[in-house]
């Protein structure tokens, strides 16, 4: 484990070897991080969680309680997953052999697939987040959602499977809402709570002045 002065563990949580944290990183009571996983800077992670091996997680991620992270899920810069959100990888999960005679490895192999969570995305409490999947950046996925596909950037899907339903600003305030299964109207919008500026077209949610993303030197 790579740590320093500046890194806060609790000494309940297990940390395996080759686990390496940026500086200000928190990682609160019973969390269990699996092998050569890497988080950044000023990170959180809540009590009772685990994640597993060779997970990738950037800069300031709050990471809540009872969070389960598997293999194959890169988080990127400042992503929000609340309690008892669970992730995964297997696209045809198996315990065994087809003649129930061995149990499978639970090593990644071919039916394996990875996720990407995008800067600034959120995710609600008690979801379940299925494979092969990319979450947008500042996304939001409302609680107790079961998102199966993937989640363009700025939209705000819920359900069961989860569905588009809206637009979110930066700042997670609604910008726009539509039906599910509706193609949003294209329009210029601005948010009600800080008056960024977003373009709808097509069902893709842009910014019309970004914001430059942060620098960590």
């Amino acid at each position: 484990m790579a740590a320093n002065e500046e890194v806060r563990i609790h000494p309940t949580a297990i940390i395996e070897a080759g686990v390496t944290f940026g500086r200000g990183t928190s990682v609160w009571d019973n969390v269990h991080i699996r092998r050569d996983t890497h988080l950044g800077e000023e990170c959180i992670v809540g009590e009772k969680t685990h994640i597993a091996y060779e997970v990738r997680i950037g800069h300031r991620v709050k990471i809540n309680a009872m969070v389960y992270i598997c293999y194959g899920v890169t988080i990127e810069d400042g992503v929000m997953i609340s309690a008892g959100t669970i992730f995964t990888n297997d696209v045809f999960p198996r315990a065994t052999t087809p003649d129930l005679s061995q149990l499978r490895s639970s090593d990644p192999d071919e039916e394996t697939r990875e996720t990407l969570v995008g800067a600034g995305a959120t995710i609600g409490a008690g979801c379940t987040i299925g494979s092969n999947l990319r979450i947008g950046r500042f996304a939001m996925v409302g609680m107790g959602s079961v998102v199966t596909r993937s989640v363009p950037d700025f939209h705000l899907v819920v359900g069961n499977p989860a569905r588009s339903v809206g637009a979110v600003c930066r700042c997670g305030h609604p910008i726009a809402r539509w039906q599910s299964g509706e193609t949003p109207r294209d329009a210029d919008v601005t948010c009600q709570k800080c008056e960024a500026l977003y373009r709808l077209a097509a069902g893709t949610v842009s910014e019309l002045a970004p914001q430059p993303e942060a620098v960590n030197a």
